[in-house]
């Protein structure tokens, strides 16, 4: 991609080229954004370099992976490294929901598969049991329906530590693991302190989202988006995802990539200070402090039912 505008980044071992700044799926289908300005944020943002498309099969309702879908297959699928996340725990709705984004992305094959919304201590092991959705990540790979396996969660990155220490005991190395990585992160419940070095370490690929926190992060009056999307990039992530909802806000994607340099030491220690008092709380990290952000937690039946060997040893009750 020669000429491109957009600077790119080895994805883990995986050796896949990824653009430094990748497309938020979720932005596609809110309301303020109909069909056909979404598909023109799509062209246009693969036109100018971005090669990392990101969604997931619940962004709404579907509308997100049905959109831009419907923009990869004017011609685009094979210019991008297409990533969406399912919800599924069990192997039967796992497979379910994989197919499903399969057919809204109007595609043959996904390039990263992600768990989505690791959010709970039980949910590594849901997912690595016997009956459990990795069974049917492991399925659709060997049939060539995904390339590459990872994970993502926004809560706590000690459930990040959880689900990368299951996922050893059962031998499995995921290729990717998206977490939140901005400003305010620093400061509370880090992910980049407890998470970032053990992937790093273990060649994971690192993919960083919510680094405004969906605006709110900008309303603490202390950073500019430019600077998030600086301080994201200065971390050795492979991706910074973010949402797009109209072509300014894409202008300034590329204008964040274009101008970044490397942080000096003193910038970054400016960066942190100006942002230690509003980040120590976890106010503006609604997804670490608050349900909000919890989809799974508002539709649990998305996670499919629990194994029958543990439900068999319930007791009955009376």
């Amino acid at each position: 991609m020669s000429g491109s505008e957009m600077p790119y980044r080895t994805l883990g071992k995986t050796g896949e080229r990824v653009s430094a700044i990748g497309l938020g799926g979720w932005h596609l289908a809110i309301k303020s954004v109909d069909k056909k300005t979404a598909i023109q944020i799509v062209h246009a943002a693969v036109d100018r370099g971005i090669n990392f498309l990101d969604n997931s099969w619940d962004y709404n309702d579907g509308e997100s992976e049905e959109r831009m879908g419907k923009a990869l297959k004017e011609g685009y699928r094979d210019k991008v490294f297409l990533m969406t996340k399912i919800d599924g725990r069990s192997e039967k709705e796992a497979a379910r929901q994989i197919d499903e984004s399969l057919k809204r992305l109007k595609t043959d094959r996904i390039d990263l598969l992600q768990h989505h919304e690791i959010l709970r201590f039980d949910d590594p092991h849901r997912i690595f049991d016997p009956e459990g959705a990795q069974v049917a990540f492991e399925k659709a790979k060997q049939a060539g329906k995904v390339r590459y396996i990872g994970f993502t969660g926004h809560k706590d990155p000690q459930i990040h530590l959880h689900m990368l220490d299951v996922a050893k005991q059962q031998g499995f190395h995921f290729d990717a693991v998206q977490m939140p990585l901005n400003v305010m992160d620093a400061h509370y419940r880090s992910f980049g302190r407890d998470v970032l070095p053990r992937l790093v370490e273990e060649g994971i690929g690192v993919l960083a989202m919510k680094t405004m926190g969906n605006g709110i992060i900008l309303r603490s009056g202390a950073v500019t988006a430019i600077e998030c999307l600086h301080y994201a990039l200065n971390l050795p992530t492979s991706v910074v995802i973010t949402g797009i909802d109209s072509m300014e806000i894409l202008d300034q994607a590329f204008e964040a990539a274009r101008t970044f340099r490397p942080l000096t030491g003193e910038q970054l220690e400016a960066l942190m200070a100006k942002t230690a008092q509003a980040g120590s709380r976890g106010e503006f990290e609604l997804f670490k402090t608050s349900s909000i952000f919890d989809a799974t937690a508002v539709n649990p039946d998305w996670l499919g039912e629990e194994p029958e060997r543990l439900t068999s040893l319930m007791p009955a009750t009376g």
